[in-house]
């Protein structure tokens, strides 16, 4: 798939927020998508208002505070930034 498939007017982020596990994205034609805060090490640290200060960008989402963003394209296709690890799990 072709990068100029995924910048498209449907696939422009509408609405974007956090929960405390997950950074969620809803694009122009009504999906929804969703990835696992731990994939942005960046946004660790940030409270729950800084972590929901989100600027929509045509092609993605961007977080002032760590001046930071994401593409709905990384999203779809699964790449976690630089130095993303998960998180242990408890036995």
């Amino acid at each position: 798939m072709s990068s100029l498939e995924f910048e498209t007017a449907e696939m422009r982020p509408v609405k974007a927020w956090c929960t405390q596990e997950e950074v969620h994205v809803t694009l122009a034609d009504g999906r929804t998508i969703s990835t696992p805060l731990w994939w942005y090490p960046f946004l660790r640290g940030l409270d729950m208002d800084a972590l929901n200060e989100i600027e929509l960008m045509y092609e993605g989402i961007w977080w002032s505070r760590p001046d930071e963003g994401i593409s709905v394209k990384s999203m779809f296709l699964g790449h976690k930034a630089p130095g993303a690890k998960a998180p242990e799990k408890a036995a």
